[in-house]
């Protein structure tokens, strides 16, 4: 499809901004991602819409934000740094996870080591853990892979929260180099949550088995 003229993509905007009906909002946002649009005022205007009262509308937003990556990764670090709205927070890092940018690894970083207080909060820790193992597994730059899996190694052998560990050990079976198997391995060897064990365990044979 080709990309909306400038006055489509602003009319597009105000759609965002002042629907009426959850449905008028989403309307916008699919015209926004099927256009492919780059335009900052559109990106900036869909990160908004990650705040909206219906879940339909965060949703479709979190894909149409993933499909217009990486000219959304910038954009969603800023708002994530500049916003004191868990809620927008929580969805920009779903998004971030998805996207797997590099770009994003020392923020999915500082939100896996964040100190919570509630649960929804932990589960947005686990998702940012989901997302690093996405990077780790698909950098070109070792070093990037490198601190992932170091990240991941405090997320799979110190926190309280038993989904934490196991998301950090999902993801550094996606990892998956010698180093990831390693921090596995140490693992296996004090981990208690016989659910979180099974899933190192099924991990290490699968590494194992290459």
């Amino acid at each position: 499809m080709n990309k909306p003229k400038s006055q489509d993509t602003a009319k597009l905007v105000l759609q965002l901004k002042h629907g009426s009906f959850p449905t008028d909002i989403i309307s916008a946002i699919t015209a926004i991602s099927d256009s492919k649009t780059i335009e900052a005022e559109a990106v900036y205007a869909l990160i908004q819409t990650l705040s909206h009262h219906h879940p339909a509308v965060r949703t479709i937003a979190v894909e149409a934000l993933v499909k217009l990556a990486p000219a959304t990764v910038e954009p969603l670090m800023t708002t994530f740094h500049t916003s004191s709205d868990q809620g927008l927070q929580a969805h920009i890092v779903q998004a971030l996870a998805q996207i797997g940018d590099s770009k994003a690894s020392d923020l999915l970083s500082e939100v896996v080591g964040a100190v919570v207080a509630n649960h929804c909060q932990g589960n947005v820790r686990r998702i940012a853990a989901r997302g690093l193992g996405r990077i780790g597994s698909t950098a070109d730059d070792p070093e990037i892979t490198r601190d992932a899996v170091e990240k991941l190694r405090w997320a799979v052998l110190t926190p309280e929260d038993w989904g934490l560990r196991y998301a950090a050990a999902v993801s550094l079976a996606e990892i998956a180099t010698s180093e990831a198997c390693t921090v596995l391995q140490v693992a296996q060897n004090q981990e208690l949550d016989k659910v979180v064990l099974s899933r190192i365990t099924v991990a290490l044979e699968q590494l194992i088995s290459r």
